[in-house]
């Protein structure tokens, strides 16, 4: 679904659920099409589509939906970078408030909380204590096994990049 009229031969204004774009794809096939489609540059919703598209025969062009799951999925993630050797900060996954906390605990506080399978720093926090990994914990996020939170230690005066 392109909303670029300079480049595309056809737009479609639909929403970005795996039922509408496979919709689409079936109508451009039907019109003898060969269809792929590109998911990087629509945020989270089309990434998060990648795996459903493949699994029903739709050709990924860019990043593979198993990349895209080895850059969200942080145990993954994490064995990457010591199976290549590099460094990261200590991290945990919790689906629960105990769970949480025993991260915290292991990996000591000041932490950062977020939601897994979240890029851009949505509902993150960074927590110096107990009582504010509770409160965050309880108001700020639901977790459960399908959504876990990611809980990893807060490095003062570190840099992004």
């Amino acid at each position: 679904m392109s909303t670029d009229y300079d480049t595309a031969d056809r737009l479609y204004f639909q929403p970005l659920t795996f039922e509408d774009v496979m919709a689409v794809i079936e109508t451009e096939r039907s019109a003898g099409g060969d269809v792929s489609c590109l998911v990087q540059f629509g945020g989270q919703t089309p990434l998060k589509l990648a795996l459903a598209l493949q699994a029903a025969g739709v050709k990924i062009l860019g990043t593979s939906p198993d990349s895209i799951d080895l850059a969200e999925d942080r145990k993954r993630f994490a064995k990457l970078l010591a199976d290549l050797d590099i460094t990261q900060p200590a991290s945990g996954t919790a689906t629960s408030r105990q769970e949480a906390q025993a991260a915290a605990a292991t990996i000591g506080f000041p932490v950062v909380v977020r939601p897994s399978y979240v890029l851009g720093g949505r509902a993150m926090a960074i927590v110096y204590d107990v009582t504010a990994l509770d409160r965050y914990m309880t108001h700020a996020v639901d977790a459960s096994p399908e959504h876990p939170i990611l809980v990893d230690k807060f490095l003062e005066d570190a840099f992004e990049f």
